[in-house]
C-alpha cells in the first residue's frame, strides 16, 4: 500500500515536472484613450498578451497629467508602455526613472510636429494621415518589443490601416469643396486635422482646456469672428461649452461639437466611428 502511494506521488511530481507552466502573458499598458484604441486593433486576437489603459477617461488629453498611485501600480506590472509621445506624456521621464527595464513604444516617433513658441503640439492622432503613421510606428515598436508576435501585429496593423485609409479618402472627398473654411475651435486639439482637410483655424477659445479665457481674450476672439465672418464655433464633448456660448451670443455664430477622440467606448472601431461623426458634423456646419 505504501509503495503504491509512493508510486502515485512520484507520478504526480513527474507530471508536474514535464508539463511546462502556463506561459506568462505580455502585459501592454497604454497611456490614454486614442492610443488604447489603436493598440486594441493591432493586438486583436494575438495570444499571450493583455492590454490595459492607464489614465481614466475623465482625464481627456493628458495636459499636465499627474501620475496617481494607481497609475504607478499599473505600470509596475507592465512589460510594454505605449505612449502618444510628442510631449503629451510629460510624466514619462518619471516612469522611465522608476522602471528602467520597461519597454517604451512611442507612437509619434519621426513625425513632423506643429510647434507654437517652439513647443510641439501633441495632438497628432486627430489627423487621419498622421494617425496612420502612428499605427505604423506602433506596429513596429510592438514587434521589436515582442518579436514573437511581430507577424500578427503587422497583419492587424495592415488591416486597420486599410480601414483608416478608406475613411480618410472619404473625408477628403467630402470636405474638398467646402465653401466655409474658417473655424473657431475649443482648444489646440485640431491644428493637424485642420491642416489635413484644408480648414483655417481663426482662433482658439481655450489654449489649455479648463482655463477659461479672460474678458480681453473673449473680446479678441469675438473681433476675429466678425473680421473673418466665421459662422461656426466647434466645442468638444469632453469640456464645458460655457465660453463658446458667451461668444456665440455676441456673434450669432452657431455651435457644433467636434470630437478629438480622447474619450469614448473601449471598442476597436471607436476611432473610426468618432471620425465618421466628425465628418457629418463638418458637412452640416460648413455647407
Amino acid at each position: 500500500m505504501i509503495m503504491r502511494c509512493l508510486s502515485t506521488i512520484l507520478l504526480i511530481l513527474a507530471a508536474a515536472w514535464v508539463c511546462p507552466a502556463e506561459n506568462p502573458k505580455t502585459r501592454i499598458v497604454t497611456s490614454f484613450y486614442p492610443i488604447h484604441v489603436a493598440v486594441l486593433n493591432i493586438t486583436a486576437g494575438v495570444p499571450g498578451i493583455t492590454v490595459s489603459n492607464m489614465a481614466r477617461q475623465v482625464s481627456g488629453c493628458l495636459h499636465d497629467y499627474q501620475l496617481t498611485p494607481d497609475d504607478m501600480k499599473t505600470l509596475e506590472t507592465a512589460d510594454i508602455f505605449v505612449v502618444n509621445g510628442a510631449g503629451m506624456e510629460s510624466f514619462l521621464d518619471k516612469v522611465v526613472k522608476n522602471r528602467k527595464n520597461l519597454k517604451i513604444v512611442d507612437a509619434s516617433e519621426g513625425i513632423d510636429l506643429i510647434k507654437t513658441d517652439n513647443v510641439p503640439n501633441p495632438h497628432v492622432w486627430v489627423s487621419m494621415s498622421l494617425h496612420m503613421k502612428q499605427i505604423g510606428n506602433l506596429a513596429d515598436g510592438l514587434s521589436k518589443a515582442d518579436p514573437g508576435n511581430a507577424d500578427a501585429y503587422r497583419k492587424n496593423a495592415d488591416a486597420y490601416l486599410a480601414k483608416l485609409d478608406e475613411l480618410r479618402k472619404k473625408m477628403n472627398d467630402a470636405l474638398k469643396d467646402l465653401k466655409n473654411r474658417d473655424i473657431i475651435t475649443f482648444h489646440e486639439a485640431f491644428p493637424y486635422f485642420a491642416k489635413e482637410f484644408g480648414l483655417k483655424i481663426a482662433a482658439v477659445i481655450e489654449r489649455e482646456p479648463g482655463s477659461e479665457p479672460d474678458a480681453r481674450e473673449l473680446a479678441r476672439t469675438i473681433d476675429l469672428i466678425r473680421k473673418f465672418k466665421v459662422k461656426v464655433i466647434f466645442t468638444e464633448p469632453q469640456y464645458s461649452a460655457k465660453s463658446a456660448e458667451t461668444i456665440a451670443r455676441e456673434t450669432s455664430a452657431k455651435i457644433y461639437v467636434l470630437d478629438p477622440a480622447v474619450t469614448g467606448p473601449v471598442e476597436a472601431d471607436a476611432y473610426l466611428k468618432i471620425m465618421e461623426k466628425n465628418l457629418e458634423v463638418l458637412k452640416t456646419a460648413l455647407k
